[in-house]
């Protein structure tokens, strides 16, 4: 009876206030006014001190729209510009804001920017992934051109970051914004000028609390009014709150208003992203006209971390299932539009996350807002990378982004994490060897780390610090894992050395040695090229079946380990790293996404892992559509797998419309062995979830690649082999498809001798590059048992044995092909030579493309390519065989 009594007062009251409100009237002729400014700019690459000037004359400058990167190169080559760019613009501003505020806010420049107008400094800042805004009211005249001057600078080194495993883009690359206030307003400056907190939260009651800053621009004293509205995530009116406030003039006040108790409040979850909107206006006492508007959003949740039990959501265990995201996406950097983060988040969402880490820097606020109303929970970070650095100003710079990230984003309900280091003794630890170089590097580490400790807690103290460390257990022993109260463990066990299972070896060791310690593994992921396939995957291979046999290792260990938080796979997306180089140059491969954003086959393990809501089967060969492999006889079918992911509990496979039996499913997935024969087979998959059939087909190509060569089947054949590799090869330019090495059986074909070597090192000279970063060396010859005939004979070759500058991202992977002198030797097609005292590496350089073709008569029952040393090493990367 008490219950209903206290129902019974809630709703007369929310009815009275919604009549209450519904009543008052709100005239808007003076509330605050947005308008981007992203349209007919004028942009020159380089620098031009004159630039600022009002006066000057940009006409023969590149028109451009924001948002807009100047770094396209940085797709193409390693050393990307980085320097100063300019951008300008005229704007008229409208009579109507005459005696108003106008603000000009950049959403992001990077990594620094200095605003002019009409040929006057206004301010600038520091710092490529935060905003800015700037008060332009004096600088302006009403009705009349204001030009709008902005250098960007994006190789600043005093400005975090100065190092990472990403590309810096230069440009502005977000939003501009013109912004008009009352003299009256919400303060604007570095951050929201209002801030919502949920001080009490349970699933019985909760509390809102908003604060904030009042400015008078006006020469005189005002009164105002300030009214808080909080309306449930239906859109009812529950609360409000009125006070009248008092400022003299230039005055900027603080105000703090709290709710009363919300009974059973609606609980914010990633399933259940339930907002409370909170409504703050100011008005004019006096006229009662509204001088300013502010809406945010708040969701009551409450979560912890624990070390030996993991994460906790509204008190419940919650397994943080989730990805790392970078912001790029090939052709256009970093520019990109609201709608397309939008898509990111909808892909990340529909693959069943719900953690993301923003790394390794705050993003657009579309992504924000969507985690907030979709639902993703959200660790948000500066960019603190691989090393600091003893540069001045750098650690004051790294403060000032922190406390500006949490003031910009922090009334973000999904955010439950602020981070501000990653793999921060990467680079420290491979370029200091000895302790006394690396101990001031060190002390000045930690104590960076303990002073952004602080600056945090002074911001934001209900929310959790965190740092993400590579696998080595030096932040445990220099105290860095003590300073925050969550740690990030970066580990690539199976990829950059090691095996799979010291993935599991490691955790169960922190686990063992500091079991206080709350961890998140806040990256792991192998590389993928959808060029690349491997009947026996391995480490470095960059097969597309690779990475999926390591997240199929990873993933398990994460959803069964308790106290694992839970963990971020890297990356959601494959994005620039200009100064990568490996089977993709210029681009990191390890992810769920290609970078046009259409899913990998090893995404839809994860759905299938993560989703229990939707049926999910995916025949994993769309990756690989294009297959081949050796035909022992003519007629015989070529067996390959073929995988299929799915949360369904057994699995049919067809091809061409012929059963291969069912399956039970384990892991997520079941693998078929499937007959190939014809060139164009298609393959169903189909099983059963609640009581429906459920289906996938895809129709992919094989050409089949005879084991024992006769004069019928070489007819239209190019047999092409991918010496001293392991994988499929399949050329996008050709679409040719070359099969992995083989060693020599007679009657056949392959090689006689030699070992496999490689290198991660871009080729160039060539679209193919993986083709030439593997080979086998030391090698006898290639033959080929063939009829006679005229042949034609194409060799591939690159020269990889020099030493060659490693990235710290490596992380202990070392390059194999190494050192020595110049390799030269003769080739020799049955016993003529073709070559002699050949020298790849004299003929076109180190780790650059050779590719040499021959026409040859066979009178003999083979066709043997011999080599002979004369200097250091025969090699070869590539052979193809074509009978003319």
């Amino acid at each position: 009876m008490k219950k209903r009594r206290y129902l019974l007062c809630d709703a007369l009251k929310r009815l009275w206030l919604a009549a209450l409100l519904g009543s008052m009237q709100f005239p808007l002729c003076a509330q605050r006014e947005y308008k981007t400014l992203n349209d007919g700019w004028k942009f020159l690459k380089g620098e031009c001190i004159e630039a600022s000037d009002s006066a000057f004359n940009d006409s023969g400058w590149e028109s451009v729209n924001l948002p807009h990167t100047w770094n396209a190169d940085a797709y193409a080559a390693k050393n990307y510009y980085r320097g100063p760019g300019w951008y300008r613009k005229s704007v008229v501003i409208p009579q109507v804001w005459a005696g108003k505020q106008v603000f000009l806010k950049i959403d992001a420049a990077s990594k620094a920017s200095v605003l002019y107008v009409n040929g006057r400094k206004v301010g600038g800042h520091a710092g490529g992934y935060t905003a800015s805004t700037f008060n332009i009211t004096s600088f302006l005249s009403v009705g009349k051109d204001n030009s709008i001057a902005v250098r960007v600078d994006n190789a600043r080194q005093d400005i975090p970051p100065i190092s990472g495993d990403f590309t810096f883009f230069g440009g502005i690359y977000r939003d501009v914004w013109l912004i008009a206030a009352a003299p009256q307003h919400f303060h604007l400056s570095d951050g929201e000028s209002v801030f919502i907190t949920t001080p009490e939260v349970s699933e019985e009651t909760g509390r809102i609390a908003v604060r904030g800053k009042i400015k008078n621009d006006a020469p005189k004293r005002a009164t105002v009014e300030l009214l808080t509205s909080i309306y449930d995530p239906d859109g009812a009116l529950v609360q409000r709150r009125e006070e009248r406030l008092h400022l003299d003039a230039g005055e900027i006040l603080s105000f703090a208003q709290e709710s009363n108790l919300i009974r059973r409040p609606r609980l914010w979850t990633p399933e259940t992203p339930c907002l409370y909107k909170v409504e703050t206006m100011l008005k004019d006492s006096r006229t009662g006209k509204m001088l300013d508007y502010s809406e945010h959003h708040a969701g009551f949740r409450w979560y912890h971390f624990d070390g030996k039990q993991g994460f906790f959501l509204n008190g419940k265990p919650y397994k943080l299932r989730g990805v790392c995201r970078h912001q790029d996406q090939k052709p256009i950097g970093v520019a990109l539009s609201d709608e397309m983060h939008r898509r990111d988040f909808r892909l990340m969402k529909e693959m069943g996350a719900n953690f993301i880490r923003i790394a390794h820097y705050p993003q657009d606020d579309a992504l924000l807002e969507q985690c907030d109303k979709q639902g993703m929970l959200v660790w948000e970070e500066i960019p603190v990378i691989d090393i600091v650095p003893d540069t001045p100003g750098y650690g004051d710079c790294c403060e000032r982004n922190l406390r500006e990230m949490i003031r910009q984003h922090r009334n973000h309900p999904s955010i439950i994490l602020w981070g501000y280091m990653n793999e921060i003794l990467l680079v420290a630890q491979r370029r200091y060897r000895t302790e006394a170089e690396l101990r001031p590097v060190l002390e000045r580490t930690r104590a960076l780390a303990e002073r952004l400790e602080k600056a945090l807690k002074e911001e934001d103290a209900s929310r959790p610090s965190v740092m993400a460390f590579h696998g080595s257990n030096v932040y445990n022993e220099t105290g860095l894992s003590k300073i925050t109260d969550v740690v990030g463990w970066n580990l690539y066990a199976g990829w950059y050395g090691g095996d799979l299972k010291g993935f599991d070896r490691f955790l169960a060791g922190q686990q063992r040695d500091y079991p206080s310690h709350p961890l998140i593994v806040s990256e792991y992921g192998a590389g993928a090229d959808r060029r690349l396939h491997s009947l026996c995957p391995r480490p470095f291979d960059f097969s597309s079946e690779y990475q999926q046999l390591y997240v199929e290792h990873y993933l398990p260990v994460l959803e069964h380990t308790p106290y694992v938080c839970g963990g971020t796979y890297w990356n959601l997306i494959d994005f620039s790293s200009a100064l990568r180089d490996e089977s993709m140059p210029r681009i990191n491969n390890k992810g769920l996404l290609y970078a046009d954003r259409t899913p990998k086959d090893v995404y839809y393990y994860y759905q299938a892992a993560w989703r229990s809501d939707i049926p999910v089967l995916h025949i994993a060969s769309r990756d690989w559509n294009c297959r081949s492999g050796v035909q022992q006889e003519e007629g015989l079918p070529v067996y390959l797998p073929v995988k299929v992911y799915t949360n369904l509990p057994e699995v049919e496979l067809f091809i061409d419309g012929k059963s291969l039996g069912k399956k039970t499913a384990g892991n997520h997935c079941v693998t078929f062995d499937v007959p190939f024969c014809k060139a164009s087979p298609f393959l169903l998959a189909q099983g059963m979830y609640q009581g429906k059939m459920v289906q996938d087909g895809v129709r992919v190509s094989f050409r089949p690649v005879p084991e024992c060569l006769n004069r019928k089947n070489l007819t239209q054949l190019e047999l092409a082999v991918n010496v001293g590799s392991n994988c499929f090869f399949t050329s996008d330019e050709s679409r040719l498809t070359w099969v992995p090495d083989r060693a020599y059986e007679a009657g056949s074909w392959g090689y006689i001798g030699g070992k496999e070597q490689s290198t991660q090192t871009e080729i160039a000279l060539t679209a193919d590059g993986p083709l030439y970063q593997t080979l086998r060396e030391d090698l006898q010859a290639y033959r080929f048992d063939v009829p006679q005939g005229v042949y034609e004979v194409e060799l591939l070759f690159a020269d990889i044995y020099r030493t060659a500058e490693q990235a710290a991202y490596l992380l202990g992977k070392e390059e194999e092909a190494t050192g020595g002198g110049e390799n030269c030797f003769d080739i020799l097609i049955n016993g003529a030579e073709v070559e002699t005292a050949f020298a790849p590496s004299r003929e076109n350089g180190y780790f650059q493309a050779v590719k040499k073709r021959y026409v040859v008569r066979n009178e003999e029952d083979a066709l043997r390519i011999t080599f002979v040393p004369r200097q250091g090493k025969p090699f070869l990367s590539g052979v193809k065989l074509r009978k003319l």
